[in-house]
């Protein structure tokens, strides 16, 4: 059995836009990518049509150009696909996050030795009760 350890996660903040690129995003365009379709793909991480599109308008109005287009359905089924903008911005962020893997390494391994053999599983945080 593996020792505890430890991962990495990256997300680049665009300023003034507060708009961002994660691990998230960066999936969302793959999967639109792979599947041709972004309800497909928003469907394939269990998240809603509209918060796809809403993620996906939200990194064009940061870049001021597509990130991905669509044909209408209709007999033929219409569609989605990265442009060479989108194609850019994920292959990019794949790659930062590549290389922040590869610095971090010593680290994380450091970091993931300290982590006690019987640690609980993070959970989830229980929801606080609303008001009524």
């Amino acid at each position: 059995m593996l020792g505890p350890m430890a991962r990495l996660f990256i997300r680049i903040d665009f300023e003034p836009s507060g708009s961002a690129l994660g691990p998230g995003m960066a999936e969302l365009l793959e999967r639109i990518g792979k599947l041709g379709s972004i309800r497909k793909a928003a469907a394939s991480m269990q998240m809603s049509y509209r918060k796809a599109w809403l993620l996906v308008q939200g990194l064009q109005r940061t870049f001021g150009n597509p990130v991905v287009t669509t044909e209408t359905g209709g007999a033929a089924g219409g569609g989605a696909q990265l442009t060479e903008l989108g194609s850019k911005l994920l292959k990019t962020f794949r790659t930062v996050e590549s290389r922040a893997t590869r610095a971090a390494e010593s680290e994380m391994q450091m970091l993931a030795a300290l982590v006690q053999k019987d640690a609980v599983p993070r959970g989830r945080a229980p929801r606080k009760k609303r008001p009524s």
